[in-house]
């Protein structure tokens, strides 16, 4: 079984690079990442069809849609650290079993409880998959500047599901039951099942401990009631309940860490956060993501509620800004390397503060080419910065901590991307209720639906004669359009502001090109050619004085980890 080992080199790993093996690995590895967010675009085109066929409560509905979404939240962490220690591969392969089973299972449910139930064990295989593949790739792409690449390419995939899942779905439904939306993974994991073992190399950490289940219940506790209150307050405003949610996972969250602290192998590594390289790239992910979704939350609204397009129309439209996605992804790397990672994070982020100001001058009357070209200008800008940052923070720990890093890179953009739809989704409703007008000889009751969102108005116009329904619906798009106005202002501030901030402070960020360390949390002073060995005894050899750490980074009482923390060092 070829094993990277975690005792391999800064300078050993700069210097290899990989071959022809190592990208069609890629390849590989891609094709389970295009698979869930295709398997998520699909999903909403199939809802209506799988409703009327289960005849699901408005609450199992719900469920069916936001389970999965919960359960890899809530265990990616968990499944990020389980790889480093049963190795990666070996994870990846078992997630990959459970995901073509639970698809078939999905795929012909007989009620709405079975196809919640098997969307539990949908998500609970998809977390093995995303933290599996990003470990796996920056073991396999050693040299910076191909691991770069090879995150660009890796994100691309996912982007790309998302460009085809409404063509790719409209025409499974066209032609065959709901059903079919979930067999698409079938085929992709058999594939990934036959090959994977063959193309790609094993990688774990040795030197892990066990993995301790009190934490992995405590991690749950603490991030699903925290992401389902996010979601809630979303949907029904700031109710209890989704306050109290938040506030249950805070409290219980404290208890993660201070366990995290006294372990001597903690789930969640926490001396990660002492690196304010991978602090900080975690940072700007979440504040992208944040972006991310409350742009996507108000423009998809915008196209099927005020400019009348159907699901699968929307989906088309968002096409070319997912393409300005796939291009600024793309686009990242080599630009990296003239002019350094921080100023391509904050020169995307200054561009997508471009995009957003453009939605600031969205009508309800004609604004469906300004919308969906700002929004590609947002979204060509947000690219660089979901490949960059994902190469930094996975980049900045060493090679044994791969797995938690990308754990850490997904749940940060799954709390960005609710907590956008939480924040930036009240913000503009609260914007809609203040300026939503009723024409007095409106029912009380449909007007009272109006006053709420602009999903109930249309429900209402619907009800009632052609003159009247205008005179209702028509006052309630403009208001929606306002609070989309509003929110893209807050947004193009905000970019600004954190487009300066990613310069600022990665601006000694290298480029990729396996320079030496330049960020002054992260320098030290040891020649790592010489003073690191392959052999793991080596560590022992080297003299605690040669070392010159931060405070920030200093190893905690009762731990021995120097040599984590220079091999962590030398990343960059």
């Amino acid at each position: 079984m070829d094993t990277t080992t975690a005792t391999t080199t800064a300078g050993q790993r700069a210097g290899q690079r990989a071959g022809r093996r190592e990208w069609v690995g890629l390849a590989v590895l891609a094709l389970p990442t295009l698979l869930l967010s295709l398997d998520m675009s699909v999903l909403y085109l199939a809802l209506p069809h799988l409703a009327a066929d289960l005849r699901p409560s408005s609450s199992q509905l719900l469920w069916i849609m936001d389970i999965y979404g919960f359960m890899i939240a809530g265990l990616l962490i968990t499944m990020g650290t389980l790889g480093d220690r049963i190795g990666r591969r070996r994870l990846l392969l078992i997630g990959a079993a459970a995901f073509g089973v639970a698809s078939v299972l999905a795929a012909y449910s007989t009620s709405a409880e079975m196809l919640i139930a098997t969307r539990i064990l949908l998500g609970i295989a998809g977390a093995t998959l995303m933290p599996s593949t990003l470990g796996l790739i920056t073991n396999m792409f050693k040299d910076p500047r191909q691991r770069g690449s090879a995150i660009a390419v890796w994100i691309s995939c996912f982007m790309g599901g998302t460009a085809i899942g409404p063509v790719v779905g409209g025409t499974l439904l066209q032609w065959f039951w709901w059903g079919s939306a979930f067999l698409l993974g079938v085929p992709v994991m058999v594939l990934l099942l036959m090959v994977g073992r063959a193309l790609l190399p094993e990688d774990r950490d040795s030197q892990a401990g066990k993995l301790d289940l009190t934490s992995v219940a405590l991690s749950l506790a603490t991030i699903l009631p925290i992401i389902y209150g996010i979601k809630e307050v979303a949907r029904v405003g700031l109710t209890a309940a989704p306050i109290l949610a938040i506030m249950a996972g805070a409290a219980v969250g404290v208890g993660f860490v201070r366990r995290q602290n006294r372990l001597a192998s903690p789930l969640l590594d926490l001396r990660l956060f002492g690196n304010r390289t991978f602090t900080t790239a975690l940072g700007v992910m979440m504040v992208g993501a944040v972006a991310m979704g409350g742009l996507f939350l108000f423009v998809s609204q915008y196209l099927q509620l005020v400019r009348g397009l159907t699901p699968l129309g929307a989906g088309l439209w968002l096409v070319p800004p997912t393409l300005g996605m796939i291009a600024g992804t793309m686009l990242a790397p080599p630009l990296a390397q003239r002019v350094g990672r921080g100023n391509v994070i904050g020169g995307g982020m200054a561009v997508t503060a471009v995009g957003m100001a453009l939605l600031t001058q969205v009508d309800a009357d004609g604004g469906l080419g300004l919308v969906v070209v700002a929004l590609a200008i947002c979204t060509l800008g947000l690219g660089p910065g979901a490949a960059l940052v994902t190469d930094i923070v996975v980049g900045s720990v060493a090679p044994e901590k791969a797995g938690s890093a990308a754990s850490m890179s997904e749940t940060s953009g799954e709390f960005g991307i609710a907590s956008g739809i939480a924040v930036l989704g009240s913000i503009g409703t609260a914007v809609y209720r203040s300026q939503v007008t009723v024409p007095a000889d409106a029912p009380a009751e449909l007007g009272a639906a109006t006053r709420d969102t602009l999903a109930s108005a249309v429900a209402a116009a619907e009800q009632l004669p052609a003159g009247m329904a205008a005179g209702l619906l028509e006052p309630a798009q403009e208001a929606f359009t306002s609070g989309l106005n509003v929110v893209a202002g807050i947004g193009t501030v905000a970019m600004a502001i954190f487009a300066v901030v990613a310069i600022v402070l990665l601006r000694r960020v290298g480029s990729g090109d396996g320079a030496a360390a330049t960020d002054p949390t992260e320098a030290t002073s040891i020649d790592l050619t010489e003073a690191t060995s392959t052999d793991p005894a080596a560590a022992d050899s080297i003299d605690p004085a040669d070392l010159r750490l931060p405070v920030d980074l200093a190893e905690p009482a009762g731990r021995d980890g120097a040599g984590e923390l220079v091999a962590a060092g030398d990343r960059w």
